[in-house]
């Protein structure tokens, strides 16, 4: 995409766009990180998003599934430290009173303010909390330059913020795409604990947009995977509030933004593997030569979340029978007898299968290899045009420890 160029910002960097956080204590920390943050836009939003497929789905997704039929919004209240999800009848009306609040705070009216909430599953919403956190940044502390601080108070486990922020020429002007998100563990394709917020100044039609936002989801998020296991909470939202004045109306237009929803999709699932708890390696799976795209789709996912292959990645062990032995599974049509394997970084790379057999390879090398951050495996079988990518990351002993007394 020639018209696109990444600049600094996230978020409210698109105009119209503000965000605030503040600390409640919903999970004391010693540090004190925000656990509350408001992101607001000045103009209605026209709104597409994705839910988890979890049927044990919190009571947040219930309520934001409900606001999205009408297409438009103006802002999004979100908590850390308390998922609100297995809290039934209670847990809904505690979120309907948190978007009440914030409604009535920023003068809007009803269902124009979805809640999310993401950490412990089980108990109650502390709303006295949540609803201190949101008098205290609605009007004071919502700011563009607060994006930031909104992408750090929506994180759990996660140690990095994940944010970023594009500039992108249409054919009637230029419009600005900012986005941030939270995601470490508990993390395992189908979107349906995953939130992530994307927004633009330009303006869109509500059905556009959620058939962009539905094709980026499945070749980016749906394609990463943590632990194998789904959230309750999992949601991730595109607000376009159109105070650019550009128009997303031509198809070539429809194509650039789709486009670069799926390049910003993409490089926060990729964020999310590489921050995934307690990981030291990005691995990515790259699978080719499958007779369709949903064989390949199954092969790559299979591998990205093989926990033995993810033990072995932390081992710097290139376990290659752990590969292919994740791809026979995998239910892919796939042909053992015309298959290769490269695992490869930046320090090389090293074939470890060729036509099906073990192939002859320095031990030394592989293990230089899987010494970097950045992991990729290539799998090919020569079967078709079928091809996916897939992102996962190793499995540590400072994954069990950051589980073992998550709740407590």
């Amino acid at each position: 995409m020639s018209n696109l160029k990444k600049i600094e910002g996230g978020v409210t960097t698109p105009q119209g766009f503000t965000a605030g956080a503040t600390y409640t204590a919903i999970k004391k920390r010693e540090n004190k990180k925000p656990d509350v943050a408001v992101l607001y836009s000045d103009l209605p939003c026209s709104c597409a998003a994705c839910f988890t497929t979890n049927k044990f789905c919190a009571a947040p997704v219930i309520l934001d599934r409900e606001i999205l039929k009408k297409g438009k919004a103006r802002a999004v209240v979100i908590n850390s430290g308390n998922a609100n999800a297995a809290t039934g009848k209670q847990g809904i009306e505690d979120a309907r009173t948190v978007e009440r609040e914030a409604e009535k705070l920023l003068g809007l009216g009803e269902d124009e303010v979805f809640v999310c909430s993401t950490g412990v599953i089980g108990q109650r919403l502390p709303v006295d909390k949540v609803l201190q956190g949101i008098r205290e940044i609605i009007p004071g502390k919502l700011a563009k330059e607060n994006g930031s601080e909104a992408a750090y108070a929506i994180m759990t486990t996660d140690t990095v913020r994940k944010e970023c922020a594009y500039e992108l020429e249409l054919s009637t002007g230029t419009v600005k795409i900012g986005a941030m998100a939270k995601g470490s563990g508990m993390i395992h394709p189908n979107m349906a604990t995953m939130l992530v917020y994307v927004t633009t100044d330009a303006k869109a039609d509500p059905a556009d947009l959620q058939k962009m936002l539905s094709a980026a989801v499945d070749k980016s998020f749906n394609m990463c995977t943590v632990d194998g296991d789904t959230s309750t909470n999992d949601s991730i939202f595109l607000l376009a509030n159109g105070a650019s004045g550009v128009e997303i109306k031509t198809e070539e237009d429809k194509k650039a933004m789709a486009d670069l929803v799926l390049a910003i999709c993409t490089d926060m699932a990729r964020r999310v593997a590489s921050d995934g708890e307690g990981a030291t390696h990005l691995i990515e799976v790259e699978a080719y030569g499958l007779p369709t795209e949903h064989d390949a789709r199954l092969v790559a996912k299979s591998i990205a979340g093989s926990m033995l292959f993810k033990a072995a990645v932390f081992g710097r062990d290139a376990n290659w029978g752990r590969i292919m032995a994740a791809a026979g599974y995998s239910g892919a049509d796939v042909d053992p007898t015309r298959a290769d394997c490269i695992i490869k970084s930046a320090a090389g790379e090293v074939q470890v299968m060729k036509d099906g057999f073990g192939a002859d390879f320095s031990e030394e090398l592989a293990k230089k290899v899987l010494t970097e951050h950045d992991i990729t495996v290539i799998v090919r079988f020569y079967q078709g045009d079928g091809e996916a990518k897939a992102w996962g990351c190793d499995l540590t002993y400072d994954y069990v420890k950051i589980n073992g007394d998550y709740r407590t």
